[in-house]
């Protein structure tokens, strides 16, 4: 992993960069939303709008790439984020907010796509595995350091919507003076989503689930706990919890996913998920309670990701496994739409404890879930399932595209080739006549 770093340093301190100031401008929304007198509601509308962005973003970047190239998206993109960071404070109503999120999640999507495939073509298949590790550690550490950065200004004025700004502008200079050469660009054809279906319902159903949780969990807890009259130090803290949770369980999950049915240790997580944000619900104005429970539901919930995608590669063959991941973001993209306005929508109605039934409820609708697959078909054998390789819920349809390949390779490495292909399209063609 430190060859993976002197070799690629300045891409992934630009991405490092690039999360500090996305990580601090959606905290800082939530908290200045509150002081304009935003509604639930309307708060709920502007995070949701990110996720719209994002969506669309992820979808219509690789064709601006083949058009205009790497270098010009990556440029022209940045610039807009770092507009639409300075224009927050100046166009203080909802409307704007919101129209800005969609630009903004745009932007940074068309950004992680562009990043993403640079780094894949600076790895080699030896080195890939280790790339995408050292991403994802970077990815969770710039969002801690943005919550870091929170406490650090007054949310009720302008310095807290310049830094990230900067930060963006800055990150593109490592990642532009020394990025070379502009990567080949190109994306599997995706899976049609009945198709995905009908190879893995679980898979498609967790991940449609996963997107709402993921999406009210990030874009809505620093409305939760401005909402909850929690201090500027303890919000951050508190949203900084959840990524420290989803950076330290993510590989002893995915050590259990090796070892065990995935079906089983879904279930357990989002049991697990459900009790934690049970506990913060009892809370009742207990930080240290909040905060362990953000820790727990933030380790919980990002996982879950990559294990839906390793439990979906159990049922494909290899050569499907990168054509399968568009279809796995696009539904996580649905779900993440739909979940900051369904948890504002609680919140209006039982005030800041909506954020806690909302998650819980997700939760044990999962675990209901897999539960009821577990019924349907059994579990392939260990030896028969292929590698988890992490990979978050924020990333672009490239990351998880060449997680894909990286859990491939992998497979291909363990055991014979030729049994390595059999075997899951076997489980395919079971589950369309049984799952």
């Amino acid at each position: 992993m430190l060859h993976v770093l002197k070799n690629s340093w300045p891409l992934f301190l630009g991405i490092l960069l690039l999360m500090m100031g996305n990580g601090l401008q959606g905290s800082l929304l939530g908290v200045r939303g509150g002081i304009e007198g935003f509604s639930t509601g309307e708060m709920s509308v502007v995070m949701a709008a990110y996720f719209l962005g994002f969506l669309g973003g992820s979808r219509m970047a690789p064709e601006l790439i083949r058009r205009v190239g790497h270098v010009r998206v990556f440029a022209a993109l940045g610039s807009l984020i770092s507009a639409v960071l300075i224009l927050y404070p100046v166009l203080s109503d909802p409307v704007s907010w919101t129209l800005g999120r969609i630009v903004i999640g745009f932007c940074f999507s068309g950004v992680y796509v562009t990043a993403e495939s640079w780094l894949n073509n600076s790895a080699t298949n030896e080195t890939r595995g280790q790339a995408l590790s050292l991403y994802m550690i970077v990815q969770m550490a710039g969002v801690v350091a943005g919550q870091g950065l929170l406490a650090m200004g007054d949310p009720a004025g302008y310095v807290l919507f310049i830094i990230p700004s900067v930060l963006v502008s800055v990150s593109f200079a490592p990642i532009l003076l020394s990025v070379s050469p502009t990567p080949a660009f190109d994306t599997a054809k995706p899976l049609s989503l009945k198709a995905l279906y009908a190879i893995s319902p679980l898979g498609v159903v967790g991940m449609l689930i996963l997107g709402g949780l993921f999406a009210a969990q990030f874009g809505m807890a620093a409305v939760y706990a401005t909402q909850a009259g929690m201090k500027l130090a303890e919000i951050s803290m508190f949203v900084a919890s959840m990524s420290i949770g989803a950076l330290v369980l993510q590989f002893p999950i995915g050590w259990l996913s090796d070892r065990m049915d995935r079906r089983r240790l879904i279930l357990l997580i989002a049991l697990f998920g459900a009790v934690a944000a049970l506990a913060a619900f009892a809370a009742h104005g207990n930080f240290a309670m909040i905060l362990a429970a953000g820790f727990l539901i933030g380790g919980m919930t990002s996982p879950l990701y990559a294990l839906l995608l390793a439990y979906t590669n159990d049922f494909l063959e290899a050569d499907d496994m990168a054509a399968a991941s568009g279809g796995m973001v696009f539904v996580n993209g649905l779900g993440a739409i739909a979940g900051p306005i369904i948890v504002g929508w609680l919140m209006a109605v039982f005030g800041p404890p909506g954020y806690f039934i909302f998650i819980t409820a997700l939760m044990l609708s999962l675990a209901g879930y897999a539960l009821w697959r577990m019924s349907r078909r059994p579990a392939p054998s260990v030896e028969e399932t292929s590698p988890y390789t992490p990979v978050l819920p924020s990333a672009s349809p490239i990351a998880v595209e060449v997680a894909q390949e990286v859990a491939q390779e992998m497979a291909g490495e363990s055991g014979d080739p030729d049994e390595a292909e059999g075997a899951p399209g076997e489980q395919a063609e079971n589950s369309e006549r049984g799952g």
